[in-house]
């Protein structure tokens, strides 16, 4: 397992070795202790997989506020996306800074996200599934979205029309949201 760098020095790509033969391949997505030994301390307490059948549909961009915040592990097991984090911790020398990184079942590559960061991805692919660990329970009163186009973040997700969750759609502007991180 490779812990690779990113344009962000607190986001982290995650290669896991597949072992591979004639019948196939195995491979250790996450396991505790070579996490730690590579600088990763984290205890996930949860797995949620999502399924989007349509290419070009974005999710997100999500997070939840603290106390209740997230750092994620993300892996796409089926078709590909644009995974996107961005740092939204006011002070922090990386404000509004964001990483993306294409996952895909082919590259078997993972994204490591810290809290404090918002997370969305863009559909590559039609029937794309996703995989991610977060170290925090889920809390709808603290679930929170910004939209994917806030002119302060500028993402460039090399898409003009995309497919968007009611949620997605009418989520506020970074500067109108109660976003309570600090760096």
């Amino acid at each position: 397992m490779k812990k690779l760098s990113t344009e962000h020095p607190e986001v982290f790509i995650i290669k896991p070795h597949a072992y591979g033969d004639y019948r196939g391949w195995f491979m250790e997505t996450w396991t505790e202790k070579k996490f730690a030994d590579i600088g990763i301390d984290t205890h996930f307490a949860q797995e949620n997989h999502s399924f989007t059948a349509k290419k070009g549909t974005i999710r997100g961009l999500h997070f939840q506020k603290n106390p209740w915040s997230q750092c994620k592990l993300v892996r796409c097991i089926s078709g590909s996306i644009l995974d996107v984090a961005v740092d939204i911790r006011l002070g922090s020398p990386h404000y509004l800074k964001w990483v993306a990184l294409e996952l895909s079942a082919e590259n078997k590559r993972q994204l490591f996200i810290p809290r404090g960061f918002a997370h969305g991805f863009l559909t590559l692919t039609d029937n794309v599934e996703v995989l991610y660990k977060v170290d925090n329970l889920y809390n709808k009163e603290s679930d929170r979205s910004i939209i994917y186009c806030d002119p302060q973040i500028c993402i460039d997700w090399g898409i003009n029309e995309p497919i968007l969750s009611e949620k997605d759609l009418n989520a506020p502007l970074l500067v109108e949201s109660d976003c309570n991180f600090k760096y």
